[in-house]
């Protein structure tokens, strides 16, 4: 029998015991960033723009200088002057004073406005006219508008995307410290299974669990590293859990995780080091298991595929996120169910569902069945402690 512990307890257990690992940080490019983990609060060491600069082709002039000017009455100003993009304005303006400027441009000393051309006429030498007034930085964008200097421009924990490298590199910041990435050893377990490649014998099966947790861990922004397949020989997977756990983060073991007298998941994460609960309250994946040995994280994960999957969505992923600095949620959006969902009477369930007309069907299948995982939009996990959900209540639906 199992000891089983709640989904809330396995959680807590797993943060507790897992995150006291640290992970270094490593200095990259920028360019090399995406999809990596601010390791600390990024400071913007300058103002973007960084100056006054104009959003038309103009005229730079001091607003006050164009108040009630209009077509009967315009302003007659003195221009002393043009400033092209990419010039520093070299030129001052007093009173009655314009430059002509092109957008982009950088403002005078004592311009706070830009009169847009076509509201303008300069047939009279050395002088134009201004045929409609303008507002104290009216067509200027002003420094700092975009970006402040001394602003978090991005938060510790933030995954870089492309649209940040052009915010980081227009403030100068070339070179990030981000956190290195999770590293996750993974290891198939069975005298059943046979490589993905072969064909099955009798009484045998294709190692596909190896393959998922690879994709799911890539997927997350982790490192997977495959130790291929092991029988069920009690020396052989302690040679290789050691191994992994010598090269990895997180150690993920798939199959031998139940409480038959072949399972051997269990006596090896023990010899190793410790095994903090073994078994879930949840359907599917009741039998996983959950140690520490130096430090690092072992999961014991079911062997069936979905069972698998989930527990490594629900228990694994967020200690990877954790230990990769990740804070940012996972979507979760509330609709209908279009069936009666049966209580499991003490422990929680996954049912995978599929999102039709705005509302969940659920896909009731077996842990061993990855079809439905795969034609899913997301799960619903059912409390251990309701009776279940009837159809047209509204339950949270986990999107992939």
């Amino acid at each position: 029998m199992l000891n089983v512990v709640s989904l809330q307890n396995a959680k807590k257990i797993i943060m507790q015991e897992g995150a006291e690992y640290r992970l270094p940080f490593e200095r990259l490019p920028v360019d090399e960033c995406p999809g990596r983990v601010v390791s600390d609060d990024i400071i913007s060491p300058e103002s973007i723009p960084s100056f006054n600069r104009s959003t038309v082709d103009g005229y730079a002039v001091m607003s006050g200088d164009t108040f009630g000017s209009c077509e009967s009455i315009p302003a007659q100003l003195n221009c002393i002057g043009e400033i092209l993009m990419g010039e520093e304005a070299a030129l001052r303006i007093g009173n009655g004073e314009c430059v002509k400027i092109s957008t982009g441009g950088m403002l005078p000393e004592n311009a706070d406005s830009v009169v847009m051309v076509e509201n303008t006429d300069t047939q009279l030498d050395d002088f134009c006219l201004i045929f409609k007034a303008v507002s104290p930085f009216e067509n200027v964008t002003r420094k700092g508008d975009d970006i402040k200097e001394g602003k978090t421009i991005l938060k510790k924990g933030t995954v870089i995307r492309p649209a940040h490298i052009g915010m980081l590199l227009s403030v100068g910041v070339t070179e990030l410290d981000v956190i290195r990435r999770v590293r996750v050893g993974i290891i198939s377990t069975g005298d059943e299974l046979v490589s993905a490649d072969s064909v099955p014998g009798a009484g045998k099966i294709r190692d596909i669990n190896s393959h998922i947790l690879s994709a799911m861990v890539r997927e997350w922004g982790c490192e997977s590293k495959a130790y291929g397949i092991i029988g069920d020989d009690y020396g052989k997977i302690l040679s290789a859990v050691d191994k992994a756990c010598d090269e990895n983060d997180i150690v993920l073991i798939s199959g031998g995780s139940s409480a038959g007298t072949r399972d051997l998941t269990v006596k090896v994460i023990s010899a190793l080091g410790e095994v903090l609960f073994h078994g879930i309250a949840l359907k599917p994946g009741k039998p996983t298991i959950f140690g520490k040995v130096r430090e690092r994280a072992v999961f014991g994960l079911p062997g069936n595929p979905g069972a698998a999957f989930y527990v490594s969505l629900l228990a694994v992923k967020p200690l990877a996120d954790k230990l990769s600095g990740i804070t940012e949620e996972t979507r979760t959006k509330e609709y209908p169910v279009s069936t009666n969902i049966s209580s499991n009477h003490g422990r929680e369930e996954i049912v995978s569902v599929k999102i039709k007309n705005g509302v969940a069907e659920p896909l009731f299948t077996k842990s061993a069945f990855m079809s439905a995982v795969a034609d899913c939009d997301g799960y619903i996990v059912v409390d251990r402690n309701t009776e279940g959900i009837k159809a047209g209540d509204v339950a949270a639906v986990h999107l992939f």
